[in-house]
């Protein structure tokens, strides 16, 4: 089992989406993280009426490995509905890429799974090239 199995294997019994009440709507979004260390932390997306409480599943599981471990670096994530990604359905939402980035410039290099079956992937810096933090800290070096 590769360690792409390995994080879909984690984070696929968790999709069961639910309405949880009248306001909340959850876990129609799974994701599965791999930190720098090699720990593997899971997320649902929670969506709420107003859109204030709405978070995607990748935020969820940022928020799990920072409560968790204290760890801010992600090596691999991968977040999808009932299948596998297979596409654009995979790759992240601006906001989870700027809460990636800022979580750690380091997370340029996370690497995001956008076609399970032919195991490609695409890494965060290279869709999110010109971020706004690396560019302010250029600024201010110079």
């Amino acid at each position: 089992m590769d360690i792409w199995e390995k994080l879909y294997n984690k984070a696929q019994p968790l999709y069961k989406p639910a309405e949880l009440n009248d306001f909340i709507y959850a876990n129609n979004v799974v994701c599965a993280l791999e930190t720098k260390s090699g720990k593997i932390y899971t997320g649902v997306c929670v969506e709420g009426l107003c859109g204030v409480l709405n978070l995607c599943a990748e935020r969820v599981a940022l928020l799990n490995m920072l409560q968790d471990s204290g760890e801010m670096e992600v090596k691999r994530i991968i977040a999808f509905r009932d299948t596998p990604p297979s596409g654009l359905d995979g790759m992240p939402c601006g906001s989870c890429r700027e809460a990636l980035m800022q979580f750690s410039v380091n997370n340029k290099d996370t690497e995001i799974m956008v076609d399970y079956e032919n195991r490609k992937t695409v890494k965060l810096g290279d869709i999110y090239p010109q971020w706004w933090g690396t560019m302010k800290s250029e600024r201010d070096i110079t």
